[in-house]
């Protein structure tokens, strides 16, 4: 396998080596000045000035394309004339795809089996040859790197490279030229190096701008790794924002975060889906889950330190979306944005019940009310209410409910609740049994969900089952089975066989309030 050494391999290079590197990047070459677009209704929403850098206008949607071509028109021509090869689930792969095709050099861009269609035609409309191979990243790379040593390409990685770093620190010159007077800058980050490239460059020029590191709550692979004092593996990601679901921050990004970054902050995916609506309300922009996140940061920053009357900005860093995600982002942006809240309450099975809970309700707004009969004395509803103040204001309808004999619990934060129970009321079992329940996350390709029932289903009797598409390159199932106790180690061995993320949820509040017997 050809490769450019990594910085780790040599003297390391300092601020002002990348600094250099960053103002030669040839990277307009192929890559646009995106705008820096002025966001009115949030900045008025939240007393500061929004604004967000729209890296969502660039050729290929992202702003992967600057770092992929900036190294790779460092190659040497033994390199270009062998060809490269990369291992992305989507952008890098575009990048990649169109700075070959602007320098004349095949590339070949491994991609797992579960990326969405509208990624894989768009790297094979640039040129790139595209091989599908394994069910995550993980195995994607190790393919790619194994084709790399076979046949002499040059592995171009997504993040963790001084060029690559340097491609992606073009943003921040742009930053301070488009507006002087920033504050502070949001930046998303998944293996590091639009963060690590920013921050480097912003704290070379205007070290008074502060620069805040974003992250997904379920793959905040920084964070570990600043609380670690080094880059750690962690265990799973979440693949709700697939562009940064990386296990493992890369080595000379880790370095330059740690020493350039001021802050980290990591949000919900529900978070997400509400900067994903605040960007189209303001912009008409639909970004991608990653291209989202650091406003979700910006706004949660913004909260935890009660910011007024600053110039902020947040990078929208793509917007290469799987149409059929925008369901599940509809769905959870109100809770995102604790506008709507979920509530499991319990009421007297007669006649007006639901009339007396609606007037306690104090004339908001119900959004959903799932109910079935189950014996003559109580009924369990799942009940979801319009907010108008957040959290305050759901804590107040608690409180009156439990006033007025209402027994409640909030379930706003439960994600069982959330993907499967309120799509599952009433279905209670009509005999005995003896359950365990487990939620599911496993890759959307061809005979997942086969594997997933030729492991378990065929040993241990299946008493609960719900699947939902939601658009997304991985499926959540909720599964019950007849498990007796002398089961579960045999029963956990077969889960640890599977390898799908999976959650034991048999205490989860949701199920014993609608689905336990």
């Amino acid at each position: 396998m050809s490769e450019v050494k990594q910085a780790t391999d040599e003297v390391l290079l300092s601020g002002a080596d990348y600094l250099r590197n960053i103002l030669r990047a040839p990277v307009y070459e192929v890559a646009q000045v995106t705008p820096l677009q002025n966001m009115s209704r949030l900045s008025a929403r939240i007393a500061n000035q929004i604004q967000l850098k729209r890296e969502d206008r660039q050729p290929v949607h992202s702003f992967k394309l600057r770092g992929a071509y900036n190294m790779m028109s460092q190659l040497t021509e033994p390199q270009k004339a062998a060809g490269v090869i990369a291992a992305s689930a989507g952008n890098h792969a575009q990048g990649l795809a169109l700075s070959s095709q602007q320098l004349g050099v095949k590339a070949t861009i491994v991609m797992p089996r579960t990326t969405p269609d509208i990624k894989v035609d768009a790297v094979r409309s640039f040129g790139g040859h595209v091989v599908l191979h394994g069910s995550n990243f993980d195995e994607a790379k190790g393919y790619a790197e194994q084709l790399a040593d076979q046949h002499g390409y040059t592995f171009i990685p997504p993040f963790d490279h001084p060029s690559v770093i340097a491609g992606q620190g073009t943003i921040g010159i742009e930053l301070v030229q488009q507006n002087g007077h920033l504050d502070c800058v949001f930046v998303p980050v998944g293996g590091g190096g639009l963060a690590a490239g920013v921050a480097v460059l912003l704290k070379q020029l205007l070290p008074e701008i502060k620069v805040v590191g974003v992250e997904a709550e379920d793959s905040a692979c920084l964070k570990a790794a600043l609380d670690a004092g080094q880059p750690v593996t962690l265990d799973q990601v979440g693949m709700f924002a697939d562009g940064v679901a990386v296990k493992r921050i890369g080595s000379e990004t880790f370095r330059l975060c740690q020493q350039y970054l001021d802050d980290v902050v990591t949000v919900s995916s529900d978070e997400i889906c509400s900067a994903v609506k605040d960007i189209f309300e303001d912009t008409r922009a639909i970004a991608e889950p990653s291209g989202a996140l650091s406003l979700a940061g910006l706004k949660k920053y913004v909260e935890l330190h009660q910011l007024k009357d600053q110039q902020l900005a947040a990078i929208l860093s793509g917007a290469n979306l799987n149409f059929h995600g925008l369901r599940y982002v509809s769905e959870r942006c109100e809770l995102g944005e604790k506008r709507e809240g979920l509530l499991a309450v319990t009421i007297p099975e007669r006649p007006g019940a639901f009339l007396d809970f609606c007037h306690l309700i104090g004339g908001r707004a119900v959004t959903e009310f799932n109910y079935r009969y189950n014996d003559d004395s109580l009924a369990n509803v799942f009940v979801g209410v319009r907010l108008m103040q957040g959290q305050e204001e759901l804590d107040g309808i608690i409180q009156d409910l439990r006033k007025g004999g209402y027994p409640v619990v909030d379930l706003s934060d439960d994600e069982m609740a959330k993907v499967h129970v309120r799509y599952m009321i009433g279905g209670r079992p009509s005999k005995p049994l003896k359950e365990r329940l487990y939620s599911f996350e496993f890759p959307e390709y061809p005979g997942a969900l086969i594997r997933f029932l030729k492991t378990l289903g065929s040993h241990w009797n299946i008493s609960l089952f719900n699947y939902r598409n939601h658009g997304a390159d991985y499926g959540r199932v909720l599964c019950g089975f007849e498990l007796e106790d002398k089961d579960l180690l045999s029963f956990t061995s077969h889960l640890r066989e599977l390898g799908y993320h999976w959650q034991d949820e048999t205490e989860n509040p949701a199920y014993k309030f609608f689905l336990a017997q």
